[in-house]
């Protein structure tokens, strides 16, 4: 959906939760039309400090406290006879030596640029669960010296959230079902003897809130130039996770152009929230001067978002095509892993579904944590198992809202359109899912900004990209066997809308050049804009990646969602 279908502005809001989750249901829980939306600000963090997860092994810590102990006696005894070593001393310092080897970090780190970098071969492989991490690049992200860049938008996921609430009934009956059937646990299970579910439901949590606070110091990093210049103008669709991921996103933008010594007195920015549901008023502020705000509330019949396609919505040709793929390939590796976990936990009586909760509450138990402790779920399944997973999950956007689903990229064609609005200075030309009260006011809709911020949902931003033909492939993805990224075109949940996700869309103009290039840059990795004709660094002109866009420009099959 574009995100223009309604708005209220605001600097200190609580959106009410209007939809369950970014995803469908699993596809053991198929249902006739799934939902297709996505469901306190954490005190800000030095810029550029990695959040790291400090731990250290139980009997480590009692071999150490063991030589504490007997290094102290033994200090004490020579201090009383000889008086070399003060034993108070040497026990201060055998303290402090503890100390720092109990806080020392674990490869556990999670950094602006880089994001998520603990046990990679695992949790890059959590779909749209795992949180955001750089993917590698074929393309150098690198800017020629005679290039400077005029324009950066940056479409973001919000951060790391709790289940929705839907899953979160599912994940704590399939505990209590395991607890109930298993008297007790051993070896890696051992730790659901005392597991207790305490997940909340559609929230974002702490460690999400990290991940946007970084998101926001690494878009100032990456545009400081501009960023020194001027504010960006901020969007968030109206659920509460991701207006607070807004929130936080402009947190750590801010800290980072304070740190440069940069006066920011427009702190906090005004953020334009865009409700997620049908038929209520919309209040929002008409100037972006935060001391001189102007308000009116404007009422619509309803919110202009993808729910308009009805042919997506209520045709189960176009909304459980993405369940049905998912599906399918669990028949492929789901089995084995249930018939091992019954073997292992007699009288477990697992069933497939229950694995796959056992298996999303190894990302969300982890997320959970503050700084992202990897958690003991996570150990119950194999490194193949998990890149399986990935896949599963990966084939539910893919059908869902992708190039898969011929109704997919469709709900993004909006969004594209506002895009060359944006990067042109005219106005949006598009007739499927933007609101034009909204797009059409300089106040709601400016066009001569030079940066952007958007966020939104995974499911949005899977139909954006495909609406934009980024990933699009001749041959579609398998629904049999995992293909691997790379034959993909680099295509997978993870990939790509991750927890805090961001796309980077940026205008240079380069010395030498007539017209401004463009480059895209998803989590880090240059994408080839081969639709375009990109150069070795991933660049096309402004004209030819216009071109390029001609799906969304000429329509996106609009007319298919009202077709019976």
């Amino acid at each position: 959906m574009s995100l223009s279908s309604g708005l209220r502005v605001r600097k200190d809001m609580e959106a009410p939760n209007r939809n369950e989750g970014d995803d469908e249901e699993a596809a053991y829980l198929l249902t006739p039309a799934p939902n297709r939306h996505g469901p306190s600000q954490a005190k800000r963090p030095r810029r550029r400090r990695a959040f790291t997860t400090c731990h250290l092994s139980l009997r480590t810590l009692i071999f150490l406290l063991l030589i504490v102990f007997f290094a102290s006696v033994a200090g004490l005894l020579i201090s009383r006879s000889v008086y070399v070593v003060p034993g108070g001393s040497l026990f201060l310092l055998l303290i402090s030596v503890l100390s720092s080897l109990s806080l020392q970090p674990a490869k556990c780190v999670d950094t602006p640029d880089k994001g998520y970098q603990c046990q990679p071969l695992i949790s890059q492989y959590w779909g749209q669960y795992s949180p955001f991490f750089s993917v590698p690049s074929e393309i150098p992200d690198v800017l020629p010296p005679d290039c400077n860049i005029t324009f950066a938008q940056v479409l973001s996921r919000h951060g790391a959230r709790d289940p929705t609430a839907s899953k979160a009934k599912i994940y704590s009956s399939t505990i209590q079902k395991l607890q109930a059937n298993v008297k007790r646990f051993s070896g890696k299970y051992a730790f659901l003897n005392s597991f207790t579910y305490t997940l909340g439901a559609d929230q974002l949590t702490v460690f999400g809130e990290r991940e946007m606070i970084n998101s926001g110091i690494a878009f100032y990093d990456r545009f400081t130039k501009l960023a020194n210049q001027a504010i960006p103008f901020v969007r968030a669709s109206g659920q509460e996770r991701v207006v607070k991921s807004a929130q936080n996103f402009t947190q750590g933008f801010h800290q980072a152009r304070s740190s440069g010594k940069q006066a920011d007195a427009s702190f906090p920015y005004p953020i334009l929230s865009i409700p997620e549901g049908d038929g209520f008023n919309n209040t929002y502020v008409g100037s972006r001067d935060r001391n001189n705000f102007s308000t009116c509330v404007v009422d619509y019949a309803s919110s202009l978002n993808h729910a308009l396609c009805t042919e997506f919505e209520n045709n189960e040709t176009y909304n459980t095509i993405g369940s049905k793929a998912q599906r399918t390939f669990l028949a492929t590796f789901l089995p084995s892993i249930t018939a091992r976990l019954n073997a292992d936990l007699v009288k477990a009586n697992l069933t497939a579904a229950d694995t796959i909760s056992l298996m999303d509450l190894c990302p969300f138990t982890t997320v959970a944590s503050p700084f992202g402790t990897i958690s003991p779920f996570c150990s119950l399944f194999t490194k193949d198992e998990w890149h399986h997973y990935d896949y599963y999950q990966t084939l539910g956007k893919y059908y869902g809202y992708g190039p898969g689903n011929l109704l997919g990229p469709t709900q993004g064609v909006g969004y594209a359109n506002e895009l060359i609005a944006r990067m042109t200075g005219k106005p949006v030309d598009d007739h499927t899912t933007v609101n034009h009260t909204l797009d059409g006011s300089t106040e709601t809709f400016p066009l001569n900004d030079a940066l952007y911020v958007d966020v939104s949902h995974d499911n949005d931003m899977t139909a954006i990209f495909s609406a934009m033909k980024l990933y699009d492939s001749p041959i579609p993805l398998s629904k049999t066997f995992s293909d691997h990224r790379e034959r993909s075109k680099g295509y997978s949940a993870a990939w790509t809308v991750p927890f805090a996700g961001r796309a980077y869309f940026e205008k240079m103009k380069c010395r030498g050049k007539k017209e401004e290039l463009i480059r895209i840059v998803v989590n880090g990795r240059v994408l080839p804009l081969e639709t375009c004709g990109g150069d070795a660094l991933g660049r096309c002109t402004l004209s030819k990646f216009i071109r390029s866009l001609n799906f969304a420009t000429e329509g996106g099959r609009w007319d298919l969602c009202f077709s019976s």
